[in-house]
């Protein structure tokens, strides 16, 4: 695979803690993880860390840094979703409400545990941005240093809590396998739609490459598990 060319070097952070769970979407009733943390979460978290909505992350390489292993729970978890449909007649009616307690079911989740990685990211100006990219890698870099961010990063889930720091020289673990689809990312339409974008995953010597752009594909499709 070509690796594209990026005019700075990425911006680095790692992470770790107790737990962690990036659910695989071909698995609904009960919630599995992939072994290794998926872009989309990596995303998401260092936006935790610092965001604005002049960029977006493009993450290019996570590694591995601590042994894969396994542990099962179970957890309490609300059985459907709540649409905008029904928010919107919650603020009309003050006397809808819902009731978690008959809407609770609880299901088997198979977690990561004691994990730690290497997160590289680049940052990828939006078109209407106007200001300099060294100043938000340099405020980027200055919020990692003092430990500093917007909200409580996580792994997988909010329950799952990390920390973060600079980065390391620790080497990734020697392990490889193919990982199967993993999100890439989703593109939120100004019309509200999402687009899905995947990729085949393959972790190499303890290092995931993410490409640069991910493949368009039906998420109903990907979780029939469809190729």
């Amino acid at each position: 695979m070509t690796r594209p060319h990026f005019p700075h070097p990425p911006l680095v952070v790692e992470v770790a803690g107790p737990f962690a769970c990036f659910t695989r979407p071909e698995l609904k009733a009960e919630r599995v993880s992939y072994p290794v943390m998926t872009p989309s979460a990596a995303k998401g978290l260092l936006e935790s860390i610092y965001w604005k909505p002049e960029f977006d992350y493009l993450i290019t390489r996570i590694e591995v840094l601590r042994p894969i292993a396994w542990f099962s729970i179970r957890r309490n978890e609300a059985s459907s979703m709540l649409s905008h449909h029904w928010v919107a007649r919650a603020r009309r009616d003050p006397t809808l409400r819902y009731d978690i307690e008959r809407d609770r079911d609880q299901r088997n989740t198979v977690c990561l545990r004691d994990v730690a990685y290497r997160i590289s990211a680049q940052i990828r100006p939006r078109p209407h941005a106007d200001g300099p990219e060294a100043r938000w890698r340099d405020q980027f870099r200055r919020r990692v240093d003092r430990g500093a961010c917007f909200s409580q990063p996580f792994l997988g889930t909010r329950e799952f809590a990390c920390d973060f720091g600079k980065a390391g020289d620790q080497p990734p673990i020697d392990h490889s396998a193919d990982l199967g689809l993993m999100l890439h990312s989703i593109d939120y339409q100004p019309g509200g739609g999402e687009n899905y974008r995947w990729f085949r995953a393959r972790l190499q010597r303890g290092v995931l490459t993410v490409p640069e752009q991910g493949l368009l594909a039906d998420p109903e499709i990907i979780a029939m598990g469809a190729p």
